[in-house]
């Protein structure tokens, strides 16, 4: 049985490993239009590759995807991160925990991943063409599916074909033309740029626990906040970015955000703080010693920002500054301007429709024999390896699948 799989990246490869694994009686043949394969795998997690997150209860991990998080709970409790770590072990990798969770590679370099996944083809008998970009693909009246790669080749006929192509304009416009419903892709995992003074030249500068809101978006979300050259950036800023994904792009990128630097402590506790303090640390000055684990730095700015002079003590500290500094530490307002890529994170929402596909075996209800798993769906998550477990997870249902014949 003939089988093709357009796209070398991480579920194709995985998907192809799979089918070709279970069924020796499969040729399995990967399309790759780049010049490499699983280039993605290859720069992601700086260079280490976070291949998964050590969230085992699959109940938990559905939480970590804004789009998807319904259809993937029955997939990944057939083929969750705890399979994924298995399966790498019997293919002589060991992967590590990290203090947040993310899983990598123990060599700490994601060409272990490659040459894993590229071995683990080979000895399957994979073929694998690169440079191979499709043109076309057509359902045949026999239920084939016919495969052009340019306008000169001939034509390929497979009895079963899978798009792991990621996201791709031209590819969503082959499904679309087969009667799948796309949906509109935007970008998500990206980064809040705004040019206030506050944050100006603090890059590099973070506060441990924050928690950022966009009022009019109606969204949250509490963590680490990190200031860079352009804005803001951190854990609690991608996941708004993930699950705002539509919203925000629909107002240009262009919107008001709240910052509590204090985490979740409320702005009166803060006021009742502050105050307090009149009394207990009179002498000292106020700018000169951070309160609540903020930098010194961003410290001094906020409490400029709150009208109080570098050389003001505590002492001297009146109800109306007070009430003033604990604004700016637990709603301090920001107008952010734009986005910016969140490092090497390529990620976007948006893609075929989930209720098109069949999530027992990633087999379109459109079209018989056609296979969709990774980006080129309607899911995406948050940063930590969960992008990577779709992929796996898909890659491996639709895999077997496709080798039942």
């Amino acid at each position: 049985m003939q089988i093709a799989i357009v796209g070398g990246g991480a579920a194709g490869f995985f998907a192809a490993i799979t089918c070709a694994t279970v069924n020796p009686g499969c040729r399995v043949t990967i399309f790759e239009r780049g010049k490499a394969v699983l280039e993605k795998v290859r720069v992601s997690g700086g260079g280490r590759c976070n291949v998964t997150h050590a969230c085992f209860d699959a109940h938990e991990l559905v939480k970590f995807y804004p789009r998807g998080s319904r259809e993937l709970l029955a997939p990944f409790l057939q083929f969750g991160p705890e399979q994924t770590v298995a399966w790498f072990a019997r293919h002589n990798v060991a992967l590590k925990t990290e203090a947040d969770g993310r899983m990598f590679p123990t060599t700490d370099d994601s060409r272990t991943i490659v040459d894993c996944l590229q071995h683990a083809a080979r000895q399957a008998g994979v073929e694998v063409h690169t440079g191979a970009r499709v043109e076309n693909i057509a359902l045949l009246p026999s239920g084939k599916w016919q495969i052009r790669l340019t306008a000169t080749a001939a034509p390929r006929v497979f009895g079963k074909i899978m798009m792991a192509t990621g996201s791709n304009t031209a590819v969503w416009d082959m499904l679309r033309s087969l009667g799948h419903t796309i949906v509109e892709p935007v970008p998500s995992l990206f980064t809040f740029n705004t040019k206030d003074t506050r944050l100006r030249d603090l890059a590099g500068v973070s506060v441990a626990h924050a928690t950022v809101r966009i009022p009019g978006a109606k969204l949250s979300a509490t963590g680490p906040l990190l200031v860079t050259h352009w804005g803001l950036s951190g854990p609690g800023i991608l996941r708004l970015s993930a699950w705002g994904a539509r919203a925000l792009h629909q107002v240009n990128y262009k919107f008001e955000m709240e910052v509590n630097f204090t985490g979740e402590t409320d702005t009166q506790d803060i006021t009742g703080h502050l105050n307090r303090l009149k009394s207990t640390e009179g002498k000292k000055m106020v700018s000169a010693h951070a309160l609540f684990g903020l930098p010194l730095r961003l410290w001094q700015r906020l409490v400029a920002a709150s009208g109080i002079s570098d050389d003001r003590r505590w002492a001297d500290l009146d109800k109306k500054s007070a009430t003033a500094l604990a604004g700016q530490l637990t709603a301090a307002v920001f107008q952010v301007s734009g986005k910016s890529t969140f490092k090497e994170e390529f990620v976007t929402a948006g893609g075929v429709l989930l209720k098109e596909l069949n999530f027992k075996t990633f087999e379109s209800r459109i079209c018989p024999n056609l296979y969709l798993a990774g980006e080129v769906l309607d899911i995406d998550a948050i940063t930590g390896g969960f992008n990577f477990q779709a992929a796996w997870t898909g890659g491996w249902l639709a895999g077997r699948a496709m080798a039942e014949g």
